[in-house]
């Protein structure tokens, strides 16, 4: 199956190359990479008992621009991450919202023929009969004979189905279902050649869809379990003299506003366009994003790796205005605020790396989504949105406004930033009352936790608040707030609070202050102590101090030998969903542990980080016997980020400070165009893992790290390396 895939897209990279021979980069692109899912011991780290599934990527192999409001993508199994696995044999639908996160697919469509039943439409189908690019994705529904292509633009999709000679046309409108619980859906025909309709499942999802096939009826079909909507399409009248054998086009305009505004975006963005030219036009527009970070040197796999992440990276946030700046606020109001409004990141754990990412190369739209933030934030509860686990809204405001995306109200969203640092509340950081007036989360006084059992993960909330402190005191001291920045960033030594020396792990307190004593370093927790990690994986947490971390340990050599073991210690077979893909203890199938290998940085071993870098890099995102895997879930394309950053020698370390750690790159020659289109270069000099020197243009660059400032200026980073 995966010689099929890379067949297709040999063919596709040969058909694409422009006339004066340069590769177009979205050939390099393989959107089924992260589709597939772990299942042998030697990939996993265990052997697997459980009849479920490890989590995999979670992605999605469909049709989208960058950042846009439909990601039009298969279904094969409802309720997974993204709704599509590699693995299974059977498509429902298309759907046109997508993340990877159980959640969305609105409104999927099947095209069908015959006799159909609610509970049993879905259509078998072979990878071999399957292809994705770009902006693009086609496969043949063998149940049905039809050949199913997709494209779409920043808020609408364009289904091209070509059915078997004769056949009569039909499409299923799944209407009740998608990744979460459908409050309301509605479909009806309007026009002869036009249905409309909305679906409300985490968001109100309008459509206006236009066919050219006339449309002879829409009704309900229904058994004890399942109902689904029945398109049936008449003859082909509208297209003179091409017959009834071609093939159907549905045009379909979005909205979170209102079928009127989804008929407007239609208009505007797809309506007048052929298929192959909005086809087209996702290329030309992927082209352009992929086309910021060439690339020279280094392997076709590592390109393809390469090309595919940084596409990866752009997905989400996804876009929820219209095309003239309408928007459904959090109040459930339609208001237009003069800028695109965009979903939340997903702040645990994109702020890593994916975030930074994005305001390199997407300045515009990072300055969008801190205003559509805050103003959610005002309008909700008055707190900045969080998502999931720690306050890490304030990491990416002070991280992009530090780096010079000024084009948003920096005092609006302090304030916001600030409630959550200093007033516990509904909406704010979880257990902030006992965090201000201890400096640390006590954990329940417990023995023998299963892995999965919610409690309060108190040592990572501790140590996470410590770094978001930070960082909301950057932007106060920006806007010379000198008490609540003496107050916060004093707070940012929390991290210490729950270190415990006697076993060289940040380690649970209960309430009395006293160690909890049923501690184990291997034993995994979803959220006791720490957030889906053991101890291991917990260590070394202090981007913002790396040194007073450091000095934590009775000596460099004792954070070596910590560092040594974690990477050595085995991991003890045990079974969790979402930890996959181990180096000793150290686990990059999920992210707590992914600036770990930095730490020897610190104490001068920069290039056993190096070692360490390489060997993530080389093993862990085409794994598996397709080789399509991650070693994790993508997390809205953090894990992917991580791997773009880490390809051209930067990495995000402390991403709420305007600099980035210098590793080794995989490349002989990085061209990186920021946002501002200026351009500085990345180029490798020899083979080692050890750096030599540093320089960037004509001087030596003393320590680790360059600032942002610096790569503004358009010069040439030169690392030189050494075998010693």
């Amino acid at each position: 199956m995966r010689k099929k895939h890379i067949i297709i897209l040999a063919i596709v990279s040969l058909l694409t190359i422009s006339c004066n021979s340069e590769i177009r980069l979205t050939t390099y692109v393989n959107p089924f990479l992260g589709t597939a899912t772990l299942w042998e011991p030697e990939d996993l780290g265990y052997v697997r008992t459980w009849k479920q599934r490890t989590w995999g990527a979670e992605v999605f192999p469909g049709s989208s621009l960058p950042n846009a409001m439909v990601q039009l993508s298969p279904v094969t199994q409802f309720r997974s991450g993204a709704g599509y696995q590699y693995e299974d044999s059977v498509i429902y639908g298309f759907a046109h919202t997508n993340k990877g996160h159980w959640n969305l697919l609105h409104i999927p469509l099947l095209p069908v023929t015959g006799e159909v039943t609610p509970g049993n439409y879905a259509s078998a189908f072979s990878h071999d009969n399957e292809s994705a690019h770009p902006g693009y994705y086609r496969i043949f529904l063998e149940t049905y004979g039809i050949d199913a292509e997709l494209t779409s633009t920043l808020r609408c999709g364009f289904h091209r189905y070509t059915y078997p000679k004769g056949a009569k046309k039909k499409l299923i409108a799944d209407m009740t279902r998608s990744n979460n619980r459908v409050k309301d859906w509605k479909i009806e025909k309007v026009d002869e050649y036009v249905f409309t309709g909305f679906q409300d499942a985490e968001g109100k999802m309008y459509f206006y869809a236009i066919s050219n096939y006339p449309i002879e009826d829409i009704r309900a079909l229904k058994d004890d379990q399942h109902e689904v909507s029945l398109v049936e399409f008449g003859e082909n009248r509208k297209n003179k003299g091409r017959g009834k054998n071609e093939p159907l086009e549905l045009k379909i305009g979005f909205s979170f506003v209102s079928v009127e505004n989804a008929k407007m975006n239609l208009e505007e963005e797809m309506l007048d366009k052929s298929f192959n030219q909005v086809r087209k036009e996702a290329d030309k527009e992927w082209n352009r994003l992929l086309s910021k970070i060439k690339v020279s040197g280094g392997t076709e796999r590592e390109k393809g790796i390469f090309y595919s992440t940084l596409y990866r990276s752009f997905l989400w946030p996804a876009l929820r205005s219209d095309v003239n700046g309408d928007f459904t606020d959090e109040r459930g109001e339609v208001v237009n605020e003069g800028f695109h409004y965009y979903t939340n990141p997903s702040f645990w754990d994109d702020y890593r790396n994916k975030l930074v990412l994005l305001g390199m190369l997407s300045p515009d739209v990072t300055t969008d989504i801190i205003k559509s933030i805050t103003d959610k934030g005002e309008k909700k509860d008055g707190y900045m949105p969080t998502f999931f686990h720690g306050d890490h809204a304030s990491v990416f405001v002070a991280g992009s406004y530090l780096r010079g995306i000024t084009g948003f109200d920096l005092k609006r969203a302090y304030k916001l930033l600030l409630k959550n640092a200093t007033v516990p509340g509904r909406g704010g950081r979880p257990y902030l009352d006992e965090y201000i007036e201890r400096g640390w989360i006590a954990e329940k006084d417990t023995t023998n936790v299963p892995t999965w059992d919610e409690y309060k993960a108190a040592v990572t909330k501790t140590v996470e608040y410590a770094y978001d402190d930070y960082a909301t005191a950057l932007i106060a001291k920006k806007l010379g707030d000198e008490e609540n920045y003496s107050l916060l960033i004093q707070r940012s030594g929390n991290y210490k609070n729950l270190f415990d020396p006697s076993t060289g792990f940040w380690r649970g307190k209960i309430d009395n202050g006293n160690w909890i004593v049923d501690f184990d370093p291997y034993y995994p927790y979803f959220a006791y102590m720490y957030r889906e990690a053991n101890a291991w994986q917990s260590l070394f947490f202090a981007p913002h101090d790396p040194e007073g971390m450091i000095a934590l340990y009775p000596s460099h050599q004792a954070v070596e030998q910590k560092l040594d073991s974690l990477f050595t210690e085995p991991w003890r077979g045990y079974e969790a969903h979402n930890m996959t893909g181990f180096i000793g203890n150290y686990c990059h199938g999920n992210q707590p542990s992914h600036s770990i290998p930095y730490t020897y940085y610190f104490i001068d071993k920069q290039e056993k980080a190096q070692c360490v870098l390489d060997s993530i890099m080389g093993r862990f995102y085409d794994m598996g016997t397709d080789k399509l895997a991650y070693a994790g879930m993508d997390d809205a394309g953090e894990m992917s980020a991580w791997y773009v950053f880490n390809a051209i020698g930067l990495y995000s370390y402390s991403p709420a400070d305007p600099e980035y750690i210098i590793s080794v790159p995989l490349f002989d020659k990085v061209e990186f165009t920021l946002g501002n289109n200026t351009t500085f270069t990345i180029r490798r000099e020899g083979n080692g893992k050890k750096i030599q020197q540093i320089r960037y243009g004509n001087e030596a660059i003393e320590g680790w790290f360059i600032t942002h400032d610096q790569l503004m200026q358009g010069k040439e980073l030169t690392i030189t390396t050494t075998e010693q």
